[in-house]
């Protein structure tokens, strides 16, 4: 066996060292356990969180808040208050129909002309020209258009007015309708609602009188503007519903209709 310098055997150290390398491995795995890569991510990623239970899925601040109802709702099992009734307007016939009230007095008859107004004196006179001279387009510029049309039924009509006219006439150029208007215009005539928007002179005065009331000779005057048949028809109805005419006090001939 050759030595050392030292005067140690060589292969003896050699095996000493390795024994003690051995010996101190196992030293190491005891003193740190070992663990498997999928338990150290799974112990290194954060603990995961347990949304809220909610039936709305949607993502936060994705809800579009609903806008609040415009006005006061009405209180619950409440209906609606009803509109109020508003009044009669000329257009839809109110100031045309029978001005009859039992419970008013009968309003005074009129025949002077020279009491009316200077407008409606004019407007009245230039209507009776235009009916004397038989030519039914002289009523066209009194009739006039837009707002101020005259009122020539209680409906709406379509179409030309002079041609409406000549359509309720029993002849075709209009002549008996200019002959009925012109004895309307001939009667006496009553002054109504003076004083307030309403006002009007109206013809024939029939068309404010209880015909039940009618003395002998206002019948004879109604009987020139029709017949006795007419006449008992209207009774039963309570009022005079045949022609009649309606001028402002500016002068602005308002209606000339029959029925109601």
């Amino acid at each position: 066996m050759s030595l050392s310098m030292s005067g140690k055997p060589r292969g003896l150290v050699l095996y000493i060292c390795f024994a003690a390398c051995c010996a101190a491995i196992p030293l190491v795995l005891v003193s740190s356990p070992a663990y498997a890569l999928s338990e150290i991510k799974r112990e290194e990623l954060p603990a995961p969180v347990t949304p809220p239970v909610d039936d709305d899925m949607s993502p936060p601040g994705s809800t579009v808040p609903m806008p609040d109802p415009v006005g006061p709702l009405p209180p619950t099992g409440q209906p609606a208050a009803p509109k109020e009734a508003e009044p009669d307007s000329p257009a839809d016939g109110g100031v045309t129909r029978p001005r009859v009230d039992p419970e008013t007095p009968v309003p005074e008859v009129v025949y002077d002309l020279g009491k009316l107004p200077e407008p409606v004196r004019r407007m009245h006179d230039l209507i009776v020209e235009a009916c004397k001279g038989g030519d039914i387009e002289k009523l066209r510029p009194l009739i006039g258009t837009g707002d101020n049309t005259t009122q020539l039924s209680l409906t709406d009509i379509d179409g030309d007015a002079i041609a409406f006219l000549k359509g309720l006439s029993g002849d075709p150029e209009g002549q008996e309708i200019l002959a009925i208007l012109e004895e309307v215009l001939n009667a006496g005539y009553v002054h109504l609602d003076a004083g307030t928007p309403e006002e009007l002179y109206v013809w024939p005065y029939f068309f404010a009188l209880p015909l039940d009331k009618l003395d002998a000779k206002q019948r004879v005057e109604l009987f020139k503007i029709v017949t006795a048949g007419d006449f008992d028809d209207m009774k039963q109805f309570g009022a005079y519903i045949f022609y009649r005419v309606g001028i402002t006090p500016t002068g602005q001939w308002t209606f000339f209709v029959a029925g109601d």
